[in-house]
């Protein structure tokens, strides 16, 4: 049995809503649609995806939604983006940002370790590692 090969990189196709005021409706509205898109959405994290590190690629606007009582329109996106989501099992050169046991007292010390477990919620998404495997550990 193969398993499916889980990349810590990829490209995703995802959405992005933009509510844009009347102001700027107009001629320069789909420019400013694409740059509230790279403005709104990299750098952000998702619990599905990871980390959005840049949009690559701009698939569709769909047709704005005016919104009643405001007077906004409501643009859903489609688009490419540069996802970064480490996996269980996968080899990652880090930073210590914080142990948890105190025989290994070494934060800011930039290591190579193995993910052992992962978790992600709507804002971050955080790794579990351990060095305690050949060619792991401290990187000089």
């Amino acid at each position: 049995m193969q398993l499916p090969l889980a990349r810590m990189f990829s490209i995703k196709e995802l959405t992005h809503t933009i509510l844009l005021q009347p102001s700027y409706f107009g001629p320069r509205m789909v420019n400013f649609l694409e740059s509230k898109l790279y403005a709104d959405a990299e750098g952000t994290c998702s619990a599905q995806f990871g980390y959005i590190i840049a949009v690559v690629s701009l698939i569709d606007i769909g047709k704005g939604i005016v919104l009643s009582g405001s007077g906004q329109a409501e643009f859903i996106t489609r688009h490419r983006a540069v996802v970064f989501k480490p996996f269980k099992g996968e080899v990652v050169d880090g930073i210590v940002d914080r142990v948890t046991k105190v025989r290994y007292r070494r934060e800011n010390t930039k290591v190579r370790l193995k993910i052992v477990g992962t978790r992600a919620d709507a804002t971050e998404v955080f790794a579990i590692g351990t060095i305690k495997e050949d060619h792991l550990g401290v990187i000089e």
